[in-house]
């Protein structure tokens, strides 16, 4: 259940399997006499001309742009907030060094080759047999050491051991000089230094290697390491990159520090990256004879019309060990922590206006909080650019987030004439709202206090700096908006007045910040003004088709073909429309999210649309945006995923954000609300989900159904004594589906409920 297994080669690094700390990471793959490693590091960016570059100064022509864009001249509006720039990337993600392991015999034989991945572990195990002997190669990248780790036994190693840089893709303009030398007896240093173009930031990046053989002889002969007659052979690799130019002495010290011994430092890790992992697990009824597909087998499956349980148990419990594994030091990039070639699309960044938060939906509710630290460095570490943003562009005080970012800095740059990003006041609502529901999950009230609050409360800020337009009505005007990422349908410019997301975001942003301000008994006149300032914006608007508009102004109408469902915000990720407390508008996101198109049928679309239908109770829409991802050839031969079907692009949207998905397919949660099974799909007719974090700041430490027995059984523990209301709408007995049940301090209190016949079907 925890884990993978192939039965032939990864012949392309696509299919490589991975593990990572977080801030390392591994792609195994190859045939197993000529096998890479391809090693990464987060922090891996190819400084470009977008170093150094500052948000466009035009907050002197904020008023005379909004009197363009009110009298319909959009266009011109846009190329006037954008002052003339062109399009600038973000300085892109790119991988590292390749480790080499070729055997002295490359044309030995191969016998019940299996290559494995432990999600439990974090290991990737490599075997294989020749007239009754056994060669195995495992690796794993350490949390707590810091270190990735190869090991590779059998009776007699002969291997020549290196580093390149041979990626493809490699510019010319980064060269990558190779070293080794012997150290002491059976050991050897190797080194990789890359040197990045001079004069644009960093100077460039290194990979130290540590080789320990044992029962054999290591000899040295230009760049490679030889191994004779070797036993065991243990590779000890670190990374870093740095503003001056890079040393392998430094890097060499502390690898020799470390024993040479893979179970100890497989043993520390596990104990680490296994806690953490273990705490979720979905059971959706799968034989062991499914289990034990190979995953090549396993993803096959995915082509029929059928939710495959067993490929989606699989994906749950791979998309959490990804996850895991790429958070850290900085949260998920589009590619996670993994790349096997230069050029990444979109620069590998964050995309922040949806990709990021849609990768890390699922790691609190999956309970593992202690990922949102890398989230909140990422933002911590930029908070300042924000503020630079909000000064330069609006002159407001406040802060205002970028569309992307490459993780070094949050400055607002990538704009130009037609896509208007300065006119998305919305980001830093939408960017803070994971850091607000950490807190609704966990109570930290201390991370609440000292680091989330006042960052509310700038948000709040630059609304109340920025919302000085009303309508003929008295409702506050939000102008310049713009709705990522897509424009009204008259395609004259995508600038607009009043986009849902941005309406959306002010009213969360300025509420929240109150709400917080007198949790914490701060700022009392402020939340005061906010709050005022709240009931002045417009309410949601219906379109003549009955869906909910993605702009609340006459005459700006909904593109409905786009891979962006934006005008969503509302549903997913906030709870400001729902089925019970805005049933109107409910009915109205939900023509909406019908009405949409796929457009490319990107992978952040399809899963956006998934749980946008899982909140409004729509199993069938949630079900078919999933099949989206599974039937069009989108999944890797590591579950990993692509953007686009037939696997173009290499990118961890799905991977990351499927057990997100399928979490609130079971599960639905607000502050004093949990709701079970709110649109369960009819192939999953029995199973089981352990584990879950809620909004209640419950934990469902388990939830089983079986629709043959029509029966529901939960068990939830609270962190405080609390009575909340328990939901279950395919309930046999009114009085079952909705209930209140009173809740102790962290003693399990177990219900169950008697499905009518038929349910859950909504």
């Amino acid at each position: 259940m925890h884990g993978i297994h192939d039965t032939e080669p990864a012949g392309r690094w696509e299919d490589a399997f991975l593990s990572g700390n977080g801030e390392y990471g591994i792609m195994v793959f190859g045939h197993p006499h000529r096998e890479r490693i391809v090693h990464n590091h987060h922090r891996y960016v190819l400084p470009n001309s977008s170093c150094g570059m500052s948000p466009p100064a035009v907050a002197d022509r904020l008023e005379h742009v909004r009197d363009l864009i009110l009298a319909g001249k959009r266009e011109q509006a846009q190329r006037e907030f954008s002052d003339g720039r062109p399009m600038a990337w973000t300085q892109p993600f790119h991988p590292g060094h390749v480790l080499h392991l070729d055997s002295a015999s490359t044309a030995g034989r191969v016998d019940h080759y299996r290559r494995s991945s432990d999600f439990a572990t974090g290991e990737v195990r490599v075997t294989w047999s020749a007239d009754d002997r056994e060669w195995v190669r495992r690796a794993f990248v350490s949390r707590p050491d810091a270190v990735a780790v190869v090991e590779i036994t059998g009776p007699r190693l002969d291997l020549a051991v290196r580093l390149s840089g041979d990626v493809p893709g490699h510019p010319p303009e980064v060269t990558v000089a190779t070293s080794a030398h012997a150290t002491r007896s059976g050991e050897a240093s190797l080194a990789a230094v890359g040197t990045y173009p001079a004069g644009q930031g960093a100077a460039g990046f290194i990979g130290v290697t540590r080789v320990v053989a044992t029962g054999g002889q290591v000899t040295v002969d230009g760049d490679v390491a030889t191994v004779h007659k070797a036993t065991r052979v243990v590779l000890l690799t670190r990374m870093d990159r740095s503003v001056t130019a890079p040393r392998a002495d430094a890097l060499q010290e502390t690898l020799a520090e470390l024993p040479a011994d893979y179970d100890r430092l497989l043993a520390r890790h596990a104990a680490v990256h296994g806690e953490l992992y273990a705490r979720a697990e979905l059971d959706l009824g799968v034989s062991e004879h499914d289990r034990r597909l190979p995953v090549r087998e396993l993803i096959a499956r995915a082509g029929t019309a059928e939710l495959d349980a067993a490929l989606v148990e699989a994906m749950f419990h791979s998309g959490r060990y990804l996850l895991l594994s790429s958070c850290g030091v900085l949260p998920p990039r589009l590619t996670g922590l993994w790349l096997g070639a230069w050029g990444a699309a979109w620069s590998g960044d964050y995309t922040t206006d949806a990709n990021l938060n849609l990768q890390m939906a699922g790691a609190v509710s999956t309970g593992m909080p202690e990922l949102i630290a890398g989230y909140a460095a990422l933002i911590g570490g930029q908070i300042e650019d924000w503020r630079t943003n909000a000064r330069a562009i609006y002159g407001a005080r406040g802060v205002l987030a970028p569309s992307r970012t490459d993780g070094e800095h949050g400055l607002l740059f990538h704009l130009d004439d037609e896509w208007p990003w300065p006119m998305w006041p919305a980001g830093a609502d939408w960017l803070l709202f994971p850091l607000h529901e950490y807190w609704q999950m966990t109570g930290d009230d201390a991370f609440l206090a000292g680091t989330l609050a006042p960052w509310l409360i700038e948000t709040a800020t630059f609304f109340e700096d920025v919302l000085t337009r009303a309508d003929d009505e008295g409702h506050v005007v939000i102008v310049p908006s713009y709705s990522p990422e897509a424009g009204p349908r008259d395609g004259r410019g995508v600038a607009g007045i009043n986009a849902t997301m941005d309406i959306a975001a002010a009213r969360h942003a300025l509420i929240t910040a109150a709400g917080v301000c007198a949790y914490l008994d701060i700022e009392r006149a402020a939340a005061g003004r906010w709050r005022a300032l709240a009931d002045r914006l417009p309410p949601y608007r219906v379109d003549d088709h009955g869906a909910l508009a993605e702009w609340v102004w006459p005459g700006l109408e909904t593109a409905d073909d786009h891979r962006h469902v934006s005008h969503l915000y509302p549903v997913w990720p906030l709870h400001d429309i729902t089925p019970d407390d805005t049933p109107d508008l409910a009915a109205a996101a939900r023509i909406a999210l019908l009405r949409r198109g796929d457009e490319n049928f990107s992978a952040h679309g399809s899963l956006h649309r998934a749980l946008c239908a899982a909140r409004l109770k729509d199993g069938e829409t949630a079900r078919a945006n999933l099949l989206k991802i599974l039937k069009r050839n989108m999944v890797f031969r590591s579950l990993m995923t692509s953007h686009n079907p037939d696997l173009e692009i290499y990118n961890a949207d799905a991977a990351h954000c499927l057990p997100a998905v399928v979490a609130e397919m079971l599960v639905d949660s607000r502050p004093g609300i949990v709701e079970l099974l709110p649109a369960l799909p009819p192939e999953w007719s029995s199973g089981s989900l352990r584990g879950i974090v809620t909004r209640a700041r419950v934990t469902l430490e388990e939830l089983s159904w079986d629709l043959r027995d029509g029966t529901v059984r939960a068990v939830l523990r609270s962190t405080k004594e609390q009575s909340i209301t328990l939901v279950c709408r395919g309930a046999r007995e009114a009085a079952g589906r909705r209930r209140r049940v009173d809740l102790p301090s962290r003693t399990p209190v177990t219900v169950t409920v008697r499905l009518a016949p038929g349910s859950p079907s909504n």
